[in-house]
């Protein structure tokens, strides 16, 4: 089975148990951006509840192809997301695990969001152990045979999943478990089981 779906920023676990099913990712570059979608933001796990982290950029509003769209580093969002992050899982068990190799990625500051999510992405499958092959999308098609299975536009912060069933794992913070979070989360606190977790689902 081919995964078709748009790039996201520290993607979410759903995302990722699609990925681990796939025989290839097929990311989408030749959409035009679309706002306030996982593109470039994510939800992580803080002392005070679910929290949103937005990538900034130019020229969100207007007509342009996802792979064009840059990075407004003019705010400090790079500092405020990591500090976010740190504090977040600085206690979880795996935080120290990884957290160089994202912190590195942040530290490019490459320009281009579509260049910062692939960086990730690049790193989130090695960390899970997943030798899927990622192929970008050559032209912009409305509609694709099976097998490929087309999650363009189905995982928005805006509305959860129908069939959301993510097994409980313990979390840092909160007496209720907090579903679908960013990969982040299963990360620091499964580390090398999180691969395992996934598959299981």
């Amino acid at each position: 089975m081919q995964l078709l779906t748009e790039l996201h920023y520290h993607p979410s676990i759903v995302w990722f148990q699609k990925a681990v099913q796939a025989d290839e990712i097929l990311l989408e570059s030749q959409e035009h951006y679309q706002k306030q979608s996982y593109r470039n933001r994510c939800h992580i796990l803080t002392a005070q509840g679910v929290l949103p982290l937005t990538v900034p950029v130019k020229n969100g509003n207007k007509k342009i192809k996802a792979l064009d769209v840059e990075i407004e580093y003019d705010q400090r969002w790079v500092d405020v997301h990591w500090r976010t992050i740190r504090s977040a899982y600085g206690n979880a068990p795996f935080f120290e695990f990884y957290a160089d190799y994202i912190q590195a990625v942040y530290e490019r500051k490459p320009s281009h969001l579509f260049q910062l999510n692939l960086e990730l992405l690049r790193l989130y499958l090695k960390f899970l152990k997943l030798k899927t092959p990622v192929r970008l999308t050559e032209s912009y098609e409305t509609t694709y045979p099976a097998p490929v299975l087309d999650l363009r536009n189905v995982l928005h912060p805006k509305r959860e999943p129908d069939n959301l069933d993510i097994k409980k794992y313990a979390q840092v913070f909160g007496k209720q478990f907090a579903p679908n979070l960013s990969i982040l989360d299963l990360l620091f606190n499964l580390g090398p089981e999180a691969s395992l977790y996934l598959q299981n689902q």
